[in-house]
């Protein structure tokens, strides 16, 4: 009996592994049938499995090279494919091949992201990511969509929304640096800061949900290539 439960241990951090997968097929049947904010929810769903999958595995000391595999194979269905589907079915398809180019860079442009993810984890410092991560430019594609879906204010606005997912395919083989949030500090010191934060943050989702997502994605997208142009400025500068 007790031979076993390794083996159960190794299973648990893989079915997370398996739903978040589990979940992406689900949202991309569900913007084939029109069905906009289950697309958009199950992403959300994936993005929470994936998120307890590592942690799991770790808290277990299961970690394998499977896992990793897995993870990765995972992640390009339920943060590559899912959104590219949902982004065609409600805007891509309006602009023909391009929109075709578009959805398929998403994937292909994701899987890059997720082999170089694979081969340099550990080469650089974990407080920041090399580009941005595919679960972020799935959530922040899922949204615009979807808010492009619910507003009749950014009808008008196509060519934009094809240009900002071009962009976040593009940002994702980037070498841009984003935060990991990784190693945020709780110490006593900071923590009343953070849960003063964390309050205001759910207040806000609370009240206004798509609008404050929508807003924290956008301000995450946008901080890195901000952040690039003001470090290559500040370097300029200094030269003179």
């Amino acid at each position: 009996m007790n031979e076993n439960k390794p083996h159960l241990a190794y299973i648990l951090p893989n079915l997370f592994t398996a739903a978040s997968c589990f979940c992406g097929v689900v949202s991309i049947i569900s913007s084939m049938n029109g069905r906009a904010f289950s697309a958009l929810l199950y992403i959300f769903i994936a993005l929470i499995f994936d998120g307890l999958d590592g942690r799991v595995a770790r808290l277990t000391n299961t970690t394998s090279k499977f896992g990793v595999e897995f993870d990765s194979l995972s992640d390009l269905v339920a943060f590559g494919v899912a959104p590219a589907v949902f982004f065609y079915v409600n805007l891509g398809y309006e602009f023909g091949k391009i929109g075709t180019l578009i959805s398929g860079f998403f994937v292909v442009f994701g899987a890059i992201r997720l082999a170089r993810f694979n081969v340099t984890t550990g080469t650089y410092e974990p407080s920041v990511f090399i580009g941005l991560p595919i679960p972020t430019a799935a959530i922040v594609s899922a949204v615009y969509i979807y808010a492009y879906t619910r507003y009749d204010f950014f009808h008008g606005f196509e060519v934009a929304f094809l240009l900002v997912q071009l962009g976040l395919a593009f940002l994702m083989v980037s070498n841009i640096r984003y935060p990991s949030f990784k190693k945020v500090d709780l110490s006593q010191a900071n923590m009343l800061k953070v849960l003063v934060l964390l309050i205001l943050a759910f207040s806000l989702l609370y009240l206004y949900t798509l609008e404050s997502i929508f807003i924290v994605v956008s301000l995450y997208v946008f901080y890195g290539p901000l952040r690039t142009i003001y470090t290559l400025l500040c370097a300029k500068f200094k030269k003179r």
